[in-house]
C-alpha cells in the first residue's frame, strides 16, 4: 500500500524558492495554484511563461503536473507538483475554443466566475442569481469533453446548482466552508454541499481566516471539529483542504483580487475600510509547513489515520486520476452512479 499523500486543493501565494522549500519540508505532494484573477488570454500565458521559468529555476523542487501520476512522480522524485487553475473564465475571454488551448497549456480547474457576473455564471457577490448562462451551459460541457474542472468557490448557489446538474463530470468548490458553520458569503449551504456529494464532487475546506468561524482566532479544535461535521453530511471521501494561502502577499494584491478593471471604486469584499488587508492566519497555519498538523488535528478530533489521509491529499489525487483527462464512457458512467 502506497504512502499517503498531502495535497491542497488550491493556494496563491508570492511564489519564491523561499516557498518552494517549505513546501519540501512540509512534505506537500501538490498545489493547485492560481494563475489567473482577472486576467484575460495573453495575460494568462504570460503568468504561464513565468511559471515556465519558475520551473526551470527550481526543477529540484517543483514541476508542474498535468495528470495523477504526475503528482505521483513529483512525490518519487522529491518535488512539489504544480497544478495551474483560474479563478475566473476571463482567460477563456468570449471563446468557447480557448477552453481546450487552455487545457493543454496545462489549465486544470476554472471558476466559471469571481465575485461578479460572468458571460458563463453569477459570482457570490451578485444581487441576483440567474444561473448559467447559455454560453455557461456549452463551456461547461466543453470543459467536461477535455477535462478542465468546473470550480465553482466563489459562485453563487443557483449557478452553483445549474452547474453540478449540467456538468457530465463531478465539479470541485476548491476552497469554501459551510455557511451553517461561519455565514460568510463566500462558504457554501448545506443545500449546495449536499448536491455536490451527490453528484460526487470534492469540497476542498478552507484555511482563510474571512471564511473561518472567529476569524485569525479560530483554533485547529475548531476547524477540525467543522471537517467532522461536514464529512457527516458529504462523506469523508468527497472533502479535502484548499487552504486559499496567500502567503507573503502585499495588500494591493488583494486589491487587485477584489477590484480587478471592473470598477473604479475601491471593493472591500470580504474585507472592510478598516481592514482592507489580508487578514493574518491563525497561529497553528502560517504556511507549508503547517499542513501536516492538520492531519494531527483530525485524528484528535476522530477520524481514523485512513480518513485523515483521504482528507489530507488521496481525496484530492484520486478525483484528478478521474477529471484531469478526456471524457470517456467510464466517467459518464461514474457520475451517473454518485448520482443514483
Amino acid at each position: 500500500m502506497s504512502p499517503p499523500h498531502l495535497i491542497d486543493g488550491l493556494q496563491y501565494a508570492n511564489w519564491s524558492e523561499k516557498i518552494f522549500r517549505q513546501m519540501r519540508d512540509g512534505g506537500v505532494d501538490a498545489v493547485h495554484v492560481t494563475i489567473a484573477y482577472h486576467e484575460d488570454f495573453r495575460e494568462t500565458v504570460r503568468n504561464i511563461t513565468d511559471w515556465n521559468l519558475r520551473f526551470q529555476r527550481h526543477s529540484d523542487l517543483i514541476m508542474q503536473a498535468f495528470t495523477g501520476d504526475d503528482i505521483r512522480h513529483a512525490r518519487a522524485t522529491g518535488r512539489t507538483a504544480i497544478i495551474f487553475g483560474f479563478q475566473t473564465p476571463a482567460p477563456i475571454e468570449a471563446d468557447i475554443g480557448l477552453v481546450e488551448v487552455v487545457h493543454r497549456l496545462g489549465a486544470r480547474f476554472m471558476q466559471l466566475s469571481y465575485n461578479n457576473q460572468s458571460l458563463l455564471a453569477t459570482g457570490c457577490y451578485e444581487a441576483e442569481d440567474p444561473g448559467l448562462t447559455r454560453m455557461g451551459r456549452q463551456v461547461v460541457t466543453e470543459m467536461n469533453r477535455v477535462g478542465l474542472v468546473v470550480d465553482m468557490s466563489h459562485s453563487a448557489d443557483r449557478s452553483t446548482l445549474d452547474a453540478i446538474a449540467h456538468s457530465q463530470r463531478p465539479i470541485a468548490i476548491t476552497h469554501a466552508n459551510p455557511a451553517k458553520w461561519h455565514p460568510a458569503r463566500r462558504n457554501k449551504s448545506d443545500t449546495v454541499l449536499r448536491a455536490l456529494a451527490e453528484s460526487g464532487g470534492m469540497l476542498g475546506l478552507s484555511l482563510y481566516p474571512h471564511h473561518l468561524r472567529d476569524g485569525s482566532a479560530c483554533t485547529l479544535q475548531s476547524f477540525c471539529d467543522m471537517v467532522a461535521r461536514t464529512a457527516e453530511l458529504m462523506s469523508v471521501d468527497q472533502i479535502g483542504i484548499g487552504s486559499d494561502l496567500c502567503q507573503d502577499q502585499p495588500d494591493s494584491v488583494v486589491e487587485w483580487m477584489r477590484v480587478g478593471r471592473w470598477t473604479r471604486e475601491i471593493d472591500y469584499g470580504e474585507g472592510s475600510a478598516s481592514a482592507a488587508g489580508f487578514p493574518d492566519q491563525p497561529d497553528w497555519f502560517t504556511d507549508n509547513r503547517s499542513l501536516p498538523g492538520l492531519a494531527d488535528g483530525l485524528r484528535n478530533a476522530g477520524f481514523s489515520q485512513e480518513e485523515a489521509d483521504k482528507i489530507m491529499g488521496d481525496n484530492w489525487l484520486h478525483f484528478f486520476d478521474r477529471n484531469f483527462g478526456p471524457l470517456s464512457d467510464d466517467r459518464t458512467n461514474y457520475t451517473s452512479a454518485a448520482r443514483a
